[in-house]
Formats: structure tokens, sequence, C-alpha cells
């Protein structure tokens, strides 16, 4: 096949891998929508599954290729290692067609085949890790890739090859227009006044906290009578929750899953929730407070280290799953909704965690070039300074 010929007045052409997870898809398209209003054109690629069609419902006029592929692990090897040639095929012929001048990977064994692609067509590639704890695509891509951006400092110091810039979360653009709470609380169906619990399991809910929150109803209720709730549940627990709920009578938002995240998050005055990154990115977005109860089985437990790196700072409370009573997690809920000071100080911890240009950062850098990156990675021990100790 004969290999196509650049126009050279066309735009820059980047592609972004940033399929399987809220925390990939949404920092993902953040820096897609950058990009074009650049004037770069941006092909997302994700993955098939459902929260992957939901998030780049609203992607605009970014060009989006869904590759196959599945999960990394020892009992999906085989379908793992069919999936991985498929998606590099796929990103091969799409990257023939046009190559692009760009390929950024957001973290994720989905990333790797067109990180792949892109170099055999001649691309810069760039990974992006949320992770306070490197996962181990990223850690193998960070060798063959030109240069790694990271939110968490620490996070660049474990990467191979040493070409890292702090550079931030990018988060959605609605959470950098935040309504006011009445404003969200009303569009959601919910009283203005009275307080407002967000509980939520990042994007494919998480199934113990679902549990434990419907445990603790008649305590919280107690009280608080007027304690309203926002349950993002997950596709599987949502019928048992909404009947947990409408039992008690109680005011309750409660969805599988909520693409108007800002609506969540401008109406809440506290959060339970897990602990990936792009979840505590738009916390410190929103200056949410959140009680944090880290994934126990996340790999490498990178999401304790995250929530460590936020407490440590005060910028949330760590709740370990391992030793969490329904007890224990209904009083620290009506502890932090009952005090107002805490909560001011949560929200001033969380404003160092913000950096609203982190999604033109990475377009600076992708743009500049990958020597550009590289040779600020030295740079990058003043940018951490903004986020306090980060040594967990």
């Amino acid at each position: 096949m004969n290999k196509p010929v650049a126009n050279p007045n066309a735009p820059a052409y980047a592609a972004i891998a940033c399929g399987g997870t809220g925390g990939h898809l949404f920092p993902g398209v953040a820096v897609g929508r950058e990009l074009r209003r650049r004037g770069c054109d941006v092909t997302l690629l994700v993955s098939s599954k459902e929260i992957d069609r939901q998030a780049v419902a609203g992607a605009g006029d970014m060009h989006v290729v869904a590759l196959p592929g599945t999960g990394f692990g020892i009992a999906q090897l085989p379908g793992f290692v069919r999936g991985f040639c498929q998606s590099y095929r796929v990103a091969g012929r799409l990257f023939q067609q046009r190559p692009p001048q760009f390929v950024l990977a957001m973290g994720g064994f989905t990333a790797a085949p067109p990180v792949l692609a892109g170099r055999r067509a001649g691309a810069q590639t760039f990974l992006h890790e949320a992770n306070s704890i490197p996962g181990r695509a990223n850690r193998w891509l960070a060798r063959i890739t030109d240069a790694a951006f990271v939110y968490f400092a620490q996070a660049g110091e474990k990467l191979p090859s040493g070409r890292f810039e702090v550079t931030g979360m990018p988060v959605r653009d609605e959470l950098l227009r935040l309504p006011s709470a009445v404003a969200a609380r009303r569009a959601l169906g919910l009283k203005t006044d009275g307080p407002v619990l967000l509980v939520m399991g990042g994007s494919q809910g998480a199934r113990s906290i679902n549990e434990l929150t419907v445990a603790i109803l008649p305590q919280l209720l107690e009280a608080m009578p007027q304690l309203q709730f926002i349950h993002l549940t997950g596709s599987s627990d949502l019928e048992k929750i909404q009947a947990a709920y409408a039992v008690r009578q109680c005011p309750a938002v409660v969805r599988p899953f909520l693409t108007e995240m800002e609506l969540a998050l401008g109406a809440a005055d506290a959060a339970v929730s897990r602990a990936g990154a792009s979840s505590l990115a738009e916390f410190a977005a929103c200056q949410l407070p959140a009680l944090l109860i880290p994934y126990p089985t996340a790999a490498d437990n990178h999401q304790y280290h995250n929530a460590q790196a936020f407490a440590q700072t005060g910028a949330a409370r760590v709740l370990e799953q391992h030793t969490l009573s329904s007890g224990l997690l209904a009083a620290e809920i009506l502890a932090l909704l009952g005090n107002v000071e805490q909560r001011s100080a949560m929200r001033r911890a969380l404003a160092a965690w913000h950096w609203p240009q982190a999604a033109a950062n990475i377009a600076d850098r992708m743009l500049r070039g990958p020597a550009a990156a590289a040779s600020h990675a030295r740079s990058a021990a003043p940018h951490s300074s903004k986020l306090g100790a980060l040594n967990v």
C-alpha cells in the first residue's frame, strides 16, 4: 500500500487513546477539546464499553473510533493478546489513512496499541499518568514515548524514562464553569435548602460503598432529617439502591452514571467516594470535601496512595475499607456535614490540587514537540510545591 502524502496545509492531527474508564476518558476529552481550540484535528480512540459511549456523546467535532480489546490479567491473557493485536491493526489502518503528528496515551493497556501504531507512523508519542503510582502500561510505555505528563509529582519519579512534567490533571470544561448550588439542585430536582451528600464509586460504581450507604440511611436521616442524596450506583446495583431510598422516602437522585457531573458536584456539600485520580481532580476543581474509601484491590494499591496524598495536605479524609464499619462511616459523614469550619479548611486545601490550565499545559507541550517536554522534566519539582508534601 502506498504511503499517504502529507498535505502541508492540513491542520495538525492528534490521536488520543483514552478508553476503558472515566478516569481515562474525561481527561482525554478535555485535552482533545483544548487541541481543537488550537486548530488541531483530533481522534479519540476509546473502547467499546457503554461508559465510553456515554462519555464521548459530548465530544463535539472530534472523531471517535472504538477499538477492540480487553483489560490485562492472567486469566484473560488469551483475550487480552487477541484484543491487543486487533487494536493495533485498527489503529494502524487508521494511521495509514492519515498519519497523526501526535499520539497521546491517557493510561491503561488499551492505550498501548495506538502508541505503537503511532510510532510506526512517525508520530511523536506522549503519555499522561493520572495516579500517584504509575500503572504497568505506563511504566512500559514510558520507555518508548517521547515524554510523560503527570498529576502527582511522585509518579514521574517512578517512571523509568525520567522524561516527565507535572502538568496537573485535566478535567471536563463544564467543571471549570460550575453552576451555583441552588441552580444545580434545581436542575436535579432537589430542594435548594438542606445538606446534600454525593455518593459515588467512580465511573463504574462500587458495591461496597452502595451497601454501606444503604445500611446507614436510618442513622443518617435520624440525625439529619433534611439530608438529601445524589447516589451514582453503577449499572449493577441501580434498582436495589433506588428501592432503598424509596422505602425511606427521602429526597434522592439515584443514577447509574451521570454525564452532567457539574450538577452533582455543584449541588453537593460533601462526598463519599473511591479515590481514582480523575474523581480527586474533579473534587479539587469544585472544592468539594470528601471522605475517600480507596478501592482496596486497585493495581499497586494506587488509590490508597492517591487518597493519602490528598489527606496529607488536609484536602480529604481517608477511610480504609478493610477497617470500615457502618457506624464509623455514618459518624464520619455526620461530622463532616455538621462542621462548616472543617469543610472550609478542606476546600482551601483542595484549591492547591486544582490545575485549571492542565489541558492547556499538555497541549502546549505536545505542540512544542518532545524536546521541549523532555527538557522541562528537571523543572517539575517547583510545580510540585503547589501541592505541598506528596511523599506517602
